[in-house]
């Protein structure tokens, strides 16, 4: 009998993450729900008992910017099922400011966890999904696209996560494992009210910044008010886990292609990657 595929979705603690542990559960797959807080896996696994999906959902603790643990969590995985099928790089943190006004070390601390995190993960992954001929979904955003006001710090860390996976499809095609980016736009999510923000308090230290920030808010507030559900935002994440041959791009809904097509011609990677697989083949 064969065993199930295994993957293991970083960040799921909340929003997207879980939505995509649970379609994933669903779907078939032993699912690895990873978060750095393994105390925060109540709404996980209360949504996995209500799907149930609980057999098929381990929860682990890991820690994007612990390499250390990185190494440890995917050896144990590997040891316990036998295989890593797919990695979905879901674990993120948003960051509001204008550099100005932020510290060098604000921008360090987002570049962290939403870059160099991914980076890390995907890079003690590869062994085992070499081994198995799997994939990489990794969660990125509209914001790595088209870059957004007083998202500086975010923005150029998912700029710089596109840049790195879109580098590394084709190389990672050669032995086998596929490259997938996963793009939403606004998701009503536990993400955007995580930030913990005194908005108020922001707003009178924003000085000369003020009137942006004040429009930058209002707009945000009704953009999020039209948003997607992570549940919707993460079928892609689960469809591409099972495509034969996963674009290397797929944006989450209507919204999110029209928005990154201002700055995107070729939506789902295909030109790109014909040009750029030519090089490695």
């Amino acid at each position: 009998m064969t065993s199930p595929k295994t993957v293991l979705i970083t960040g799921t603690s909340s929003g997207i993450g879980l939505a995509a542990a649970i379609g994933a559960a669903r779907a078939g797959w032993t699912t690895i729900a990873t978060m750095r807080d393994t105390g925060k896996a109540a709404a996980l696994l209360k949504s996995a008992a209500e799907a149930g999906v609980e057999e098929l959902i381990q929860v682990k603790r890991l820690d994007v910017t612990d390499s250390a643990g990185i190494t440890a969590c995917l050896d144990e995985v590997v040891a316990e099922h036998g295989r890593l099928d797919a990695l979905v790089n879901n674990a993120g943190a948003a960051q509001i400011g204008t550099i100005e006004q932020s510290s060098l070390d604000d921008v360090r601390a987002a570049m962290e966890v939403n870059f160099f995190g991914v980076v890390a993960v995907t890079r003690a992954a590869l062994p085992h999904l070499r081994a198995s001929r799997g994939r990489v979904i990794t969660v990125t955003s509209v914001g790595g696209v088209v870059g957004q006001p007083f998202n500086e710090a975010y923005c150029a860390a998912k700029f710089a996560v596109e840049g790195f996976m879109q580098s590394l499809a084709p190389v990672a095609a050669t032995v086998g494992v596929d490259v997938t980016v996963v793009e939403p736009g606004a998701v009503a999510s536990e993400f955007v009210a995580n930030l913990g923000l005194d908005l108020p308090a922001l707003l009178a230290a924003a000085g000369p910044y003020a009137p942006a920030l004040d429009a930058y808010v209002t707009r945000t507030r009704q953009s999020f008010g039209n948003a997607q559900t992570p549940a919707e935002a993460a079928a892609p994440i689960v469809d591409a886990l099972a495509l034969p041959r996963p674009p290397f791009r797929i944006q989450t809904s209507p919204w999110a292609r029209d928005f990154t097509a201002t700055t995107l011609a070729d939506l789902d990677g295909s030109a790109v990657r014909a040009l750029t697989d030519a090089w490695v083949r």
